[in-house]
């Protein structure tokens, strides 16, 4: 047990030594890096040209000795074959038996890099985050909130927008709520308004369904639940027996309740996909068109719907008239 947190340690040092030893030569030195890479020259053919290159036995050689050397860390070998890839070396390093993050270094062997990161454009991680996707003839995205929290109202004023501009895909989100029952009563993060909030919200979604995006688009203005009762045209009456009924409202919540559990859904807002946890900053961020999008890559066939283009501007979060005020978050209640 002590040998491997040596390992893990030894492991770690590596990227945070060399990390902040990267990042104090960069700011002190402007300029030196592309000076340094001044050996990577292109031919009229479009072909790159080393110059002063080693061979790759020599690089190897080159940056365990300065790994051992500068930073202490003995024992450290290569774990497997270094390959030649987008102009530098990638070496797979291991310290004793247990494998390390790869480094890299430039052909030359003057530039060491502690790790490295794939640049993509926004189109590129959305078409991968797609393909990822599970795919249904029916998707359904479920969108796991907590009504007071300003960061779950934002994604269902998002999903408020989707589905005023995008009625088909109405049956393609189903909003459900964070929260817990305890001693036969509803509770939740926020306290007692936002957990009988939940609870009338809830019930509305599964008894006067027609009325529920109708009041929940009222309710994001202001956070008054009474006055948009009475404009939304809910059956109070119902809606107050649904609230009582353990068998009804209760086991409405208890439902969603135990969907938390099993996708450990616990900060709102949290967005399942076809029974998958998926995230709209893969497609854009907080905006009507990222989870349209995110939505549309849930069909097996994609629907012509998809085709519209929807706001592209971040919803705000909290309580507002509008549904973009310059307001705009990414974070969560957890």
């Amino acid at each position: 047990m002590e040998q491997k947190m040596k390992i893990k340690i030894c492991s770690a040092v590596i990227i945070a030594l060399i990390s902040g030893l990267l990042g104090g030569i960069a700011m002190g030195y402007q300029g030196v890096l592309a000076d340094k890479l001044s050996f990577l020259v292109k031919t009229p053919e479009e072909e790159i040209l080393i110059e002063d290159s080693l061979t790759t036995a020599e690089v190897e050689e080159k940056i365990i000795t300065y790994i051992e050397e500068e930073f202490g860390i003995p024992e450290i070998s290569l774990a497997t074959t270094t390959t030649f890839q987008n102009g530098v070396y990638r070496l797979n390093l291991k310290i004793e038996d247990t494998d390390i993050p790869p480094v890299y270094a430039t052909k030359d062997g003057s530039l060491f890099f502690p790790e490295a990161k794939e640049i993509i454009s926004p189109e590129e991680k959305k078409e991968v985050a797609c393909q990822s996707i599970k795919k249904t003839e029916q998707p359904m995205l479920e969108a796991f909130v907590m009504s007071y929290c300003p960061y779950g109202t934002q994604m269902q004023r998002i999903i408020d927008e989707v589905v005023r501009n995008i009625p088909e895909l109405k049956n393609n989100i189903k909003v459900r709520y964070i929260g817990q029952i305890q001693d036969g009563k509803i509770t939740s993060m926020h306290g007692e308004e936002e957990a009988q909030e939940n609870l009338t919200q809830i019930c509305l979604r599964e008894e006067q369904e027609d009325k529920f995006y109708s009041y929940v688009s009222c309710f994001l203005k202001k956070g008054e639940s009474a006055s948009c009762l009475i404009d939304s045209g809910i059956d109070k009456d119902k809606l107050e027996s649904c609230k009582k009924e353990e068998s009804r409202g209760l086991s409405y919540a208890q439902e969603d309740f135990d969907l938390n559990a099993k996708y450990q859904a616990s900060g709102s807002p949290t967005l399942i996909l076809n029974e998958g946890e998926v995230s709209e900053f893969d497609f854009g961020g907080r905006t009507a068109e990222a989870v349209k999008s995110l939505i549309c890559c849930g069909f097996e066939n994609q629907s012509q719907i998809c085709e519209t283009i929807l706001s592209k501007e971040e919803a705000t979060t909290g309580f507002s008239e509008t549904y973009s005020s310059g307001d705009s978050g990414s974070g969560s209640c957890e």
